[in-house]
């Protein structure tokens, strides 16, 4: 008996073993049991001088440089594929991909879906991926899939994101996985070659060439109150898909994230923008470690310097961003800048337009100290300001002009002609036809920057032509139509015509 109680005992306890071994390792692996990631240091790989000199590039056949700097970048891009929900009308775009069977009672049971595509850059060899906001925006659990030019597929998370910029970091678990080295953008000049490698309509891993085009874009595509607009814009073929892919220079360095393209068709037609590779990395380094971007407040409203003000304020040469305004207790104010300064340079970078300077600011981080060579009266002054961080409640470094500030009077109606206003930040004028003066042609008069309708692209003079699918020939059908949308939809679709008779869509929400 005593044996068989042995041998009993051994096995209950073998058993007892087996099962807590197993209830552990599920615990560890259980990413609801267990929520918490190892913490560990990762390393973002910059360098700020070319592989390869000036010299030896102007000396090298492109298409055997070019084919280097392809090998060595493609496989740290990555095809990204969001999984979101579709709410209300599905949208008609390249973006995505819809079963077209016929609704079914599940359909009802369980909210539809769609996939929408995109690129990222991995930074790091454990997985962290820089990309674009709207790539991943309103992804449902689980529903970010990455997978790598080698064809190895991750689940991934989302780290952190920056509507102001349109930038995201999201996480994959790997390691030993290749990754960029970060260049300096503040180094590129104007008609250097750069590649875009992205995924561009589910064509994976496509490399397409061009030059820097021009520098400090500001093209009013972010749709957030406190972006920031620096592009640099290249020739380089950019399509839908590529948001989030690598922007290189010829020693295959990343020096942009590509964001958006300029067309009238949706596609490419020579006109492609990338957040600036400074920038970006800023960025991801605070989403990377705080979850949240740290931004730096100098705490003024700034406007560009024209030809008119430069002779008002008696310059030589058009040049800097004047100073509107300086918040009381702000950066600047403590530093002892004042209203009419003139910014001719942060840290040694010339300044010459609004975005420029918000975009050397927004590279620093709370409690640096930011150099500033100011023109006052005549004379040149340096200020050193200590950087103050931007709250939540607190208004960022706008380009700030009097129309932004406030609506002007709406001109009174006449015959024939009628106006309306609508508080989205634009103004009509009804003109009626000439064959009947009970409908209207109806343009848009007036844009007050930075309000919903501009940063959405509603420019003067444009023609509406329908709301959503109806038709619109009167101001009050206009006015109606533009109410109901607002208040079931939460946006509304223009249908506009430019001055060269092309056809276009504006949605603009409410704010």
């Amino acid at each position: 008996m005593r044996r068989k109680d042995l041998i009993l005992t051994a096995v209950l306890l073998f058993m007892i073993g087996i099962t807590a071994g197993t209830l552990i390792a599920l615990y560890t692996i259980n990413e609801e049991l267990a929520p918490l990631a190892e913490v560990r240091t990762t390393e973002i790989t910059r360098s700020e001088q070319p592989f390869i000199s000036d010299e030896d590039l102007e000396r090298a056949d492109a298409r055997f440089l070019f084919r280097k700097v392809a090998e060595e970048v493609t496989p740290t891009v990555v095809y990204i594929e969001t999984i979101v929900p579709i709410e209300g009308t599905m949208p008609n775009d390249e973006y995505h991909e819809f079963e077209e069977n016929e609704e079914s009672i599940w359909d009802r049971i369980i909210p539809r879906r769609a996939r929408t595509v995109g690129s990222g850059v991995l930074i790091t060899k454990d997985g962290y991926i820089l990309t674009n906001y709207h790539v991943i925006e309103g992804a449902v659990e689980k529903g970010l899939r990455v997978v790598l030019n080698d064809k190895r597929e991750y689940q991934a998370k989302v780290v952190g994101y920056d509507p102001s910029t349109d930038l995201a970091v999201i996480k994959i678990n790997g390691s030993d996985l290749p990754y960029v080295t970060v260049g300096d953008s503040e180094s590129i000049d104007v008609g250097e070659w750069v590649l875009a490698i992205g995924n561009p309509f589910r064509l994976r891993s496509t490399v397409t060439a061009g030059i820097v085009s021009a520098l400090s874009r500001d093209v009013q595509i972010i749709d957030d109150q406190m972006r920031i607009e620096s592009f640099i814009q290249t020739d380089a073929a950019i399509n839908k898909g590529n948001s989030g892919g690598a922007l290189v220079n010829t020693s295959g360095q990343l020096i942009g994230i590509n964001t958006a393209i300029a067309s009238q068709s949706g596609s490419y037609q020579g006109y492609g923008f990338a957040v600036p590779s400074n920038l970006a990395i800023k960025v991801a380094r605070d989403l990377i470690e705080y979850g949240e971007v740290r931004r730096a407040l100098l705490g003024v409203s700034i406007a560009g310097v024209d030809y008119n003000r430069a002779i008002e304020k008696g310059m030589e040469t058009v040049r800097g961003v004047e100073i509107m305004s300086v918040s009381p207790e702000g950066a600047a104010s403590e530093a002892g800048v004042e209203t009419g300064d003139v910014v001719l340079q942060v840290n040694g970078v010339n300044v010459n337009e609004a975005n420029e300077l918000q975009q050397q600011v927004a590279v620093l981080s709370p409690g640096e100290i930011v150099e500033l060579k100011i023109l006052r009266n005549g004379r040149e002054l340096q200020k050193n300001v200590t950087l103050k961080m931007l709250e939540p409640r607190e208004i960022p470094e706008v380009a700030a002009s009097e129309e932004s500030l406030e609506m002007q009077e709406i001109p009174e109606d006449r015959e024939g002609v009628m106006y309306r206003e609508f508080d989205l930040g634009f103004r009509v004028m009804g003109i009626a036809k000439p064959e009947d003066a009970d409908t209207y042609d109806i343009y848009v008069d007036r844009v007050y920057k930075y309000t919903e309708a501009w940063n959405r692209g509603l420019r003067e003079d444009q023609q509406i032509i329908k709301i959503g699918e109806e038709k619109v020939e009167d101001l009050s059908r206009l006015e109606e139509l533009m109410r109901r949308n607002l208040n079931d939809n939460g946006s509304v679709v223009l249908e506009i015509r430019n001055e060269e008779n092309v056809k276009g869509f504006i949605e603009l929400k409410r704010n």
